[in-house]
């Protein structure tokens, strides 16, 4: 179960998934009602696009990571590519508030964020993170004593913050409400990882 902090705050119920290895951090904002969830995993609404779009840009089948069922998605066949591609996953949300009751980041409070600063000694050789949407990029800018530029979609800018060098990644948001069609989303995707040099 979610913890909860009060009656209207909730605590974000996974660790992120990350190794020393991971080269790549994608971070979003917050997972749906548990109500939504498909899996025990990042993006656990099945109406959410993130893995088929992963399925697109990596092996151009949006079905890649389908469980046998149809209906969710396989977590260890995404552990092991994320990875493979040393790609570690999280939310900038560590206790959030939502103002409409639901996952809609328009209507996110994020009271508590994930403590970036500290993920980083977890992470040395990670120069690089994709943010999934406006709301993640937004507060991971806000976590730097030095001013980074919010990224245009589908962009990035480049920061240097205790001697290592990094770059901000702004993608579309993988949720059906954010009006772009699956296809081009992954387009966006795979030129970054592209320029990552992941593919």
């Amino acid at each position: 179960m979610t913890d909860v902090f009060n009656d209207k705050s909730e605590r974000h119920p996974l660790k992120p998934f990350i190794s020393p290895k991971v080269r790549v951090m994608m971070i979003g904002s917050f997972p749906p009602a548990r109500s939504k969830w498909n899996m025990e995993f990042y993006y656990p609404n099945f109406q959410n696009d993130m893995w088929r779009i992963f399925g697109l840009v990596f092996f151009d089948n949006k079905d890649y990571f389908l469980a046998d069922d149809k209906k969710s998605f396989n977590v260890e066949l995404l552990k092991t590519t994320l990875t493979e591609k040393g790609i570690g996953i999280g939310d900038m949300g560590l206790e959030i508030i939502r103002l409409k009751g639901n996952a809609s980041d328009k209507y996110l409070q994020i009271v508590q964020p994930l403590k970036i600063l500290e993920l980083l000694s977890h992470i040395p050789c990670c120069n690089t993170f994709v943010a999934a949407g406006d709301k993640a990029a937004e507060t991971f800018r806000l976590q730097f004593p030095g001013k980074i530029k919010h990224p245009p979609s589908g962009g990035c800018v480049s920061f240097s913050y205790d001697e290592r060098e990094f770059k901000l990644y702004r993608m579309p948001s993988s949720s059906r409400a954010y009006p772009m069609a699956l296809t081009k989303k992954a387009e966006i995707y795979k030129q970054c990882f592209k320029e990552i040099g992941l593919l």
